[in-house]
């Protein structure tokens, strides 16, 4: 088996059981809304169809490609990123959401890979989609990767503007200060 073939049954995977676990989730006491979310799906769902949903072929483009130790190397990527999403998806807990939510009892969590990155879902994603990207050996992909690394972050924009009203400026803005947004050890 390819590294390539190794990372789509991976992402497979990875979907299928992140769409079982959202029975974990508490219900929402407040929603953002999709006024404020569209511009993020809708940039989310052009990257990932020229990410995934574009064949190779579809554009005749020139396929560059790694040695096979690299690709494995991405391969791993890839791995630990969606592993890095996981763990703060179980730690995080009934507050996870697929939307931009308020739960009841909602606080804010700054523990655990929450002490690392305030977004650490959306970071393990995007190491994964940027590892994969160049797996594929594409520039449509390569763009599409950019395109959803850019819906992230407006998602993770909106989300921070949201908790921040929700949850008390002081207490996000406190966890803003002490806490990098995607980037261990980066930009606050």
């Amino acid at each position: 088996m390819s590294a390539e073939n190794a990372t789509l049954i991976a992402w497979a995977a990875f979907v299928i059981s992140w769409i079982a676990a959202a029975s974990w989730s508490d219900p929402p006491a407040k929603q953002a809304g999709l006024g404020g979310e569209w511009p993020y799906r809708a940039t989310m769902i052009l990257g990932g169809t020229l990410m995934f949903g574009v064949t190779k072929n579809f554009f005749h483009e020139t396929r560059f490609s790694f040695a096979p130790g690299v690709e494995w190397a991405l391969f791993g990527i890839a791995i630990a990123g969606m592993l890095f999403a996981w763990w703060a998806r179980i730690y995080l807990g009934r507050l996870w959401s697929s939307n931009v939510t308020k739960k009841a009892d909602h606080h804010v969590v700054d523990t655990g890979p929450y002490a690392l990155v305030r977004h650490p879902i959306y970071t393990g994603l995007i190491s994964s989609v940027f590892a994969t990207a160049l797996q594929a050996g594409v520039l449509t992909a390569l763009a599409g990767a950019f395109l959803l690394a850019l819906g992230i972050y407006m998602k993770a924009r909106l989300e921070e503007r949201f908790l921040r009203e929700q949850l008390g400026a002081d207490a996000y803005d406190s966890y803003r200060k002490r806490v990098p947004m995607l980037v261990p050890f980066g930009p606050r």
